[in-house]
């Protein structure tokens, strides 16, 4: 039987010189994180790398060794530096292979698009071994190899590629969470949170502050993979909070 404490455990490389210049807004670590904390998955650490072959095989295999799944993004387009699949099989020691099914799906795609040319074709290059994440929004899959999931750098591609592997992934309990905010600077109440932290089990609290219209102040979110106990997490710190002379706000401020 399962053990429904397990935490499950992802690891992201987001790959691409466009994003380490800043030519190109990163979305997917977001959309990701919150996309596996709904299948019971937490994402643990995310690396963002050239496109560099050493590097993406150095990334690939540290995170994947210590974490249950790794995902990556960008890098498996049509053109000559697109080479996360290379560098992905050079890391398991397997392969560069057409895959047959996805050679059959960007046929079918670019029959009506100027035909299936070699630099097209280069999208069905998987690792040996691998299976095929679909793509409904472009024609070209996403590739799993094991617990590596290769995706497109696309945000909205990725997307349709985390729809068709919702609820296929072995996970745990999600993520919940419930946020209260309150005007007070956070150095003043760390000992409070540590402590109100401490008294509730399977919760963790984080602070997060800012300051605007002139003054301090700062958000908490209380995460547990259990309502009863964030909603007594919840309690407890507003209540701590309301004693020190400090209003809550219910949802943040």
């Amino acid at each position: 039987m399962a053990d429904p404490n397990r935490i499950w455990t992802a690891a992201l490389i987001v790959i691409g010189d466009e994003i380490l210049s800043g030519r190109t807004q990163d979305k997917n670590v977001a959309q990701i994180a919150a996309w596996l904390n709904v299948q019971g998955i937490r994402l643990r650490e995310v690396r963002v790398v050239a496109d560099d072959q050493d590097a993406i095989v150095e990334a690939v295999n540290i995170l994947r060794a210590r974490n249950d799944y790794l995902f990556t993004t960008g890098g498996i387009g049509p053109t000559h530096d697109d080479i996360t699949v290379d560098a992905i099989a050079g890391a398991l020691g397997v392969d560069v292979e057409i895959h047959e099914g996805a050679r059959a799906i960007l046929l079918g795609y670019y029959e009506t698009r100027g035909g299936l040319t070699e630099a097209r074709l280069r999208m069905a290059r998987v690792p040996a071994g691998a299976s095929l994440i679909e793509n409904r929004m472009s024609g070209a899959p996403g590739i799993r190899h094991g617990n590596i999931f290769i995706m497109a750098g696309v945000p909205y591609i990725t997307a349709g590629m985390l729809d068709s592997l919702t609820g296929t992934l072995e996970g745990g309990l999600p993520l919940l969470s419930a946020t209260i905010g309150c005007w007070v600077a956070e150095s003043e109440i760390a000992d409070l949170l540590s402590a109100t932290e401490r008294a509730h089990d399977g919760c963790q609290i984080g602070s997060y502050p800012f300051f605007r219209e002139g003054r301090t102040g700062a958000n908490f979110v209380i995460r547990s993979t259990d309502a009863a106990r964030i909603d007594a997490c919840v309690a407890d710190l507003g209540a701590a909070l309301e004693r020190g002379g400090w209003i809550v706000t219910p949802g943040g401020i």
